[in-house]
């Protein structure tokens, strides 16, 4: 399944980050903590040059949690600034602000700067869409109606400026994505989370897909979740969804299995943290780690 995704709209909001960007002192990158490689724009990298970063794993709710301080440890060690938050719970917001003050006052200090600690600080917000940056705009902004916010990915269109503090002043950026994905892995990852549209994808496969990934680390969570016998996560991802189906009690006149609302369900389900805490990625080189790889997690 080949998944590529990169509507007009992306376009202009490219080249309106392009030039906004001299006007930002740091940026706050939102990624999604299921996906944390995949759901982080390597467009951005070339973008921001030589600004002080902050990454937020938002999510954290929906992820993994072992694999979670994994993906903290492996940026910390990138050389970015990391904070790990549930924005729609409100988790973790409160470490976002001192974070980016903590980055221009080191960078002002080291460049002999005199403003070092008192100068208005003007941060950029972005991200994919539908990782949840809307919403942690709003949160940091402490304000409800600050940006709009959505389910479909792409809802926030326009460029805005919100006051966070008398010292810091936040831009608000549409999603965005990069023209073309390094590999179909990273495509997948995206499709699940929902940072593309279901409009642009086949369901049926994505859902299936997502069950061969899911029947290895994470098996006992489908079995749990729906009831089917253990020996058939030795099967397909198709045939697991037709038993999920089945199970369901998704049926046609005659018995047939209705495995297109079973895959609208599926993958509802694991979106939205019925099938339990889930990571979709482990950083490079921490992939035998038994913690990460553990199913007796809850």
């Amino acid at each position: 399944m080949q998944i590529q995704w990169f509507p007009g709209h992306m376009a202009k909001t490219r080249k309106m980050m392009e030039e906004n960007i001299r006007l930002v002192d740091v940026v706050v990158e939102v990624i999604d903590a299921r996906a944390p490689y995949s759901s982080k724009n390597p467009y951005l990298d070339k973008l921001w040059q030589k600004r002080p970063r902050v990454i937020a794993l938002n999510k954290t709710d929906l992820a993994d949690p072992s694999i979670t301080a994994l993906w903290k440890k492996y940026y910390l060690e990138q050389g970015y600034s990391v904070v790990a938050i549930d924005a729609a719970h409100n988790k973790g917001i409160r470490e976002i602000t001192p974070a980016v003050e903590a980055l221009i006052e080191q960078r002002d200090k080291e460049r002999g700067s005199k403003k070092a600690g008192t100068r208005t600080i003007k941060m950029m917000i972005t991200g994919i869409p539908n990782v949840g940056k809307s919403t942690v705009v709003n949160a940091v902004a402490k304000r409800g109606g600050a940006a709009k916010t959505g389910n479909k990915p792409g809802v926030t269109r326009d460029k805005q400026w919100i006051k966070v503090s008398d010292h810091v002043m936040l831009l608000d950026t549409p999603g965005i994505l990069w023209p073309k994905f390094e590999n179909n892995e990273t495509g997948l990852n995206l499709a699940f989370i929902g940072s593309i549209s279901d409009d642009v994808v086949n369901l049926y496969q994505l859902a299936s897909e997502l069950l061969d990934r899911l029947k290895g680390p994470y098996g006992s969570r489908l079995v749990g979740r729906y009831g089917i016998d253990p020996s058939v996560l030795d099967k397909s991802g198709d045939i697991i969804l037709e038993e999920i189906g089945r199970k369901r009690g998704h049926l046609f006149k005659g018995g047939q299995v209705d495995t297109d609302r079973t895959a609208v369900m599926v993958l509802d389900e694991f979106r939205s943290g019925k099938l339990n805490r889930i990571s979709l990625e482990v950083p490079k080189g921490r992939e035998g780690n038994k913690d990460a790889q553990s199913e007796s997690r809850s």
